[in-house]
Parts: structure tokens; C-alpha cells; sequence
């Protein structure tokens, strides 16, 4: 097939690891035709790359876009990073299946009541998404969360036989659907009362469709070697390989944090050493985030905003609320200052504020604060997102050193006008960026092959894809063309949604998102479906 367009005069990188070299790249359609020296070919538009290294378009392993893509399906702050595929469903969190759209909303970021939830299985939500012409490729895994949300509902214990029987069904509904795996949250409300039995039993069903397991460890205070030991029993007994997000949280579990992601790596190599698949990710923000909401128990979410309301209200049940160990509690680590409300639409006077300098403004306890926060924000009970200093960067670095690492987003898709314009997620646009930049410019970690690796072929063969993630003949046209020593985030952490410097051109499925580090408009991304 004659060529379309031929990159030509760059630096190949062609994400297996293998040293850059000088090659051009010829694309036809959607596919990469030839690479090579393939010299001047009269009539086919050129990329002069010369300068720039030619890699194949990231892959971010560890994505929460499921809403915010239906919301704007532009993903600027991922594709002018040169992402060109998404996997969305992680942390137990995703859109499908749906029972009740008001439990459902709880369990998705950046989700919109004024849009809704006009879908009820994994089919329906990925044929709408794929309506909506996304920019860049999208795989999911099925959200545990959903399933007990659909099956349980708020119930905070393991589900009976029952209703394990009906998760297996739904699960296995949503991999035949496309579905890539099966992925937890066991930290998050609605999943804590789920067992290792339950958990083990449902990634069986995963294992039989040929899926992967991801999970968001359980993380409990002094369990820093258990939390990790859990994951890889579960997966072992399963026989399913295992994806274990964002490793070195771990650190917050035990008074030597670096002893604790030291163990939770040395656990991985000792798996990988029995012959188990075991890989991980790992986010690269020194904080953790999360919703302000998570600090109610699951049971004070029933009802709507009026019932919510009452509740928050009523200080016999603030005291029962209060007992609640929530993710944001052991974020916290008994240091409020810790804590910081990122943005606050219905008070901005908090905003940027510790929940420590809220509490001692208002004169209040914590909890009371946290209430009080919420009923302002009631019509939008979700939407308030706390930035949780916990970690020191020396221990989130640390996982990077390993091959089995892949670096991931851990946010949601955004853009600097339309839709979201005013929506926030600390990553969006700065993780690629940030990777590259500290490990291979700044500290010397990685060399550029190794790192382009780790966002390229890693991920896709994680996802059990043989035709992205490499530059190869054949291949799907997902190309990240950009300057090596110019490419780097450029948020910060109260102005986190500034585009990252240095990519300059991206093509989806061989067609440009990106040129010369302007949006093209295009949207030729796919939904893929594991069948």
C-alpha cells in the first residue's frame, strides 16, 4: 500500500527498548506501512522529524476518564502529552454496569447529574462512548464498585452466595461485552465490606475470559506487608495476572515509609520469582486526591440530596458518621494540615485551605467541618475534591527503579475550554511529562528507551494488545513525535491544568491530533473491546 504520509529524519524509538536509532516512518491509512530510510517519496506529505525522537503514542495504564470522555471527548490534557490510548475502569471506580444511576453517581469521577447516566451495561456505555467519537483510544476494565453497588447496593459486608452468583454475572456480562479485566478499590466505601474469598472468586471469572486484575490495595493502618500480600494471594489463587495500582501508597501504612514500599517491591520480585505475573503502576504526584465526600460512611449516602442533607445536619448521627475510617482518615495520618481542599465552588474562601485552618477558622472538630463543607456543596455532594500531602517523593520514586513499574495518570481526561474548562484532576495534564522529565533528564534513572517502554509496549502487553504499542509494520499509526529535551509538565499544584511543554505532533490511528503542538480538531480515537 503506497504511503499517505512519512515521518522522516527522526530518532526511532519503537517503545520494545531497543536503542534510538535514525529511521522514517511511513503511515497508509491507519497503519504503519514501512519503517526505515525510505528516502524522498514525491506526492506524500512529510514530517520533517528531524531533532525530535519518534516513539509509538503513550499508553496510560491507569486512567479515571470513564465520565469526563462522555463529558468532552477531546482529551487535550492527554493527547497534547501524546497519550493515544486510555485504560479507564481502574480502582474499582468506572460507568458500567448500572442498577441505580443515584448509587452510581458515587462511585464516578467528574460525574454531571445535568448529563446523567443514559446507559445500563458495559455494551451500552461503550457504544455511546464510541459515539461520541473520542481523540484518542479507550480500553476499560469492569469496576468492582459497580458491581456491589448493582448487587448490594450500600450493604458494607461481603455478599452472601446470592449475590455473589449475580456479581459473576455481571462481571462476566461486562467482559464478553469488552471489557479488558476485572479491577477493586478495596479502600473505598462501597468496597471495604467486600472479602478476599469474594474478590478471589470474581477474578476467576476474569481469568476464564482472559482478563487481567487490577486493584487498589486494601491499605489499613500497620498492614503495609498484608495489603500487598493480599493482592498477590488473591491473583495466585485466581491464577490471573495481576496489576497492582499506584504500589507505593503503601508508604502511608507504616511509620518507615520507605521500608514499606521497599517490602511491597520486594513482595512483587518474590511472586515474580515463583512464576507469577505480577506488575504494577504507580502515579507521579506526591500527593494523593480524592473527593471530600469519602469521608461519609456508605449508609449516609442513601436517599438524595435532601436526605443526605439531613443527616449532615443532625449531630447524633455526625457522631456515628465520625467513627468512619475512611481513605481520606488514613490519608490523613492524624495531621489535618495534611489535608487541603483543592477548590470549593460553593465556599471559595477554603479553597486551598487545610482542613486543620478550616476547622480552627470555624472553630469546629474536623468532622464537623467536613459536614458543613458538604452541605454547602449538597447539590453537588461529589465535586469537592482535597489534595492529601501524605507521601514523601524519595518513596513514590522509588517504584520507578523497577522494570515491572509503568507510570499512569491516575486522573481523568481534561481540556482548558469547553466543558470542563473549570474541572480539575492533579495529573491530567502533567504525568507523561513529569515521568520523562524527572527520570530520564533530571535524575538519569532511565535512559529514553526505558522509559518510552514503560508508557508503550509495557502497558499494551498488559492489555494482551500485539498491534499498538510498538513502532512496526503493521501496527496501528499511534506515533508520539516530540522534543526530548523540551518535553515537560508544566502544572503545579494549585494550577495544575497547564498543557505540558514540548510535544509537537501526535497521530491516532494515523490521523494528527496534534501538529506542531496545535490541535488538529480530529477525533479518530476507538473504543476497543477485548473480543
Amino acid at each position: 500500500m503506497p504511503p499517505e504520509l512519512i515521518i522522516a529524519n527522526g530518532t526511532l524509538l519503537d517503545g520494545t527498548g531497543a536503542p534510538p536509532r535514525r529511521a522514517d516512518v511511513a503511515v497508509s491509512q491507519d497503519r504503519i506501512s514501512d519503517v526505515g530510510n525510505l528516502g524522498f517519496v514525491p506526492d506524500v506529505p512529510r514530517i520533517d522529524a528531524a531533532g525530535l525522537y519518534v516513539t509509538p503514542g503513550f499508553i496510560d495504564i491507569h486512567s479515571h476518564s470513564d465520565y469526563s470522555l462522555v463529558v468532552d471527548p477531546r482529551a487535550v490534557s492527554a493527547v497534547s502529552q501524546g497519550v493515544t490510548l486510555e485504560v479507564i475502569g481502574n480502582c474499582g471506580h468506572g460507568c458500567a454496569p448500572v442498577e441505580s444511576v443515584e448509587l452510581a453517581a458515587s462511585n464516578i469521577y467528574g460525574y454531571q447529574s445535568s448529563l446523567g447516566i443514559p446507559w445500563k451495561t458495559m455494551a451500552q456505555y461503550l457504544d455511546r462512548l464510541e459515539s461520541l467519537e473520542p481523540a484518542l483510544n479507550v480500553a476499560t476494565l469492569a469496576a468492582n464498585g459497580n458491581l456491589r453497588l448493582s448487587t448490594l447496593g450500600l450493604a458494607d459486608r461481603p455478599a452472601d452466595s446470592g449475590e455473589l452468583r449475580q456479581m459473576e454475572k455481571l462481571l462476566s456480562q461486562a467482559l464478553e461485552e469488552g471489557a479488558f479485566g476485572y479491577s477493586t478499590g478495596l479502600e473505598y466505601n462501597c468496597e471495604q465490606g467486600a472479602s478476599e474469598e469474594e474478590v478471589a472468586a470474581l477474578c476467576r471469572v476474569a481469568r476464564k475470559a482472559g482478563g487481567f486484575y487490577a486493584t487498589h490495595t486494601r491499605n489499613r493502618a500497620g498492614e503495609a506487608r498484608e495489603t500487598i500480600a493480599e493482592a498477590i494471594r488473591t491473583a495466585a489463587a485466581a491464577r490471573i495476572p495481576l496489576q497492582i495500582s499506584h504500589i507505593a501508597t503503601v508508604a502511608r501504612l507504616a511509620s518507615d515509609s520507605h521500608w514499606a514500599v521497599q517490602q511491597a517491591l520486594d513482595q512483587v520480585e518474590e511472586a515474580r520469582a515463583r512464576g507469577e505475573d505480577v506488575t504494577f503502576d504507580q502515579h507521579t504526584r506526591i500527593f494523593g486526591t480524592t473527593n471530600l465526600s469519602t469521608m461519609l460512611p456508605q449508609w449516609a449516602l442513601e436517599g438524595g440530596a435532601g436526605a443526605i442533607a439531613e443527616r449532615l445536619k443532625d449531630s447524633r448521627i455526625r457522631k456515628e458518621m465520625s467513627r468512619h475510617h475512611s481513605i481520606i482518615v488514613s490519608l490523613a495520618q492524624q495531621d489535618w494540615n495534611r489535608i487541603v481542599v483543592f477548590h470549593s465552588r460553593a465556599l471559595p474562601e477554603i479553597s486551598q485551605k487545610s482542613l486543620a485552618e478550616i476547622s480552627e477558622t470555624w472553630n469546629l472538630d474536623i468532622f464537623d467541618t467536613v459536614c458543613e463543607i458538604l452541605l454547602a456543596e449538597i447539590d453537588d455532594l461529589h465535586a469537592t475534591m482535597v489534595i492529601c500531602f501524605a507521601y514523601d517523593e524519595a518513596d513514590l520514586h522509588l517504584p520507578f527503579a523497577s522494570p515491572h513499574c509503568m507510570p499512569g495518570s491516575d486522573a481523568i481526561a481534561l481540556a482548558p475550554d469547553g466543558p470542563l474548562k473549570n474541572e480539575t484532576f492533579h495529573g491530567a495534564y502533567t504525568w507523561a511529562g513529569y515521568f520523562y522529565r524527572t527520570f530520564v533528564r533530571d535524575k538519569g534513572l532511565l535512559t529514553p528507551q526505558e522509559a518510552v517502554r514503560r508508557m508503550t509496549s509495557f502497558p499494551a502487553a498488559r492489555l494482551g494488545l500485539t498491534d499498538r504499542g510498538t513502532i512496526r509494520k503493521g501496527n496501528w499509526a499511534d506515533l508520539a513525535i516530540f522534543d526530548p529535551e523540551a518535553f515537560t509538565d508544566c502544572g503545579t499544584t494549585f494550577d495544575p491544568n497547564r498543557v505540558c511543554g514540548g510535544m509537537v505532533h501526535v497521530l491516532v490511528n494515523g490521523t494528527p491530533v496534534l501538529e506542531s503542538g496545535r490541535l488538529t480538531g480530529a477525533r479518530p480515537g476507538q473504543v476497543l473491546r477485548s473480543r
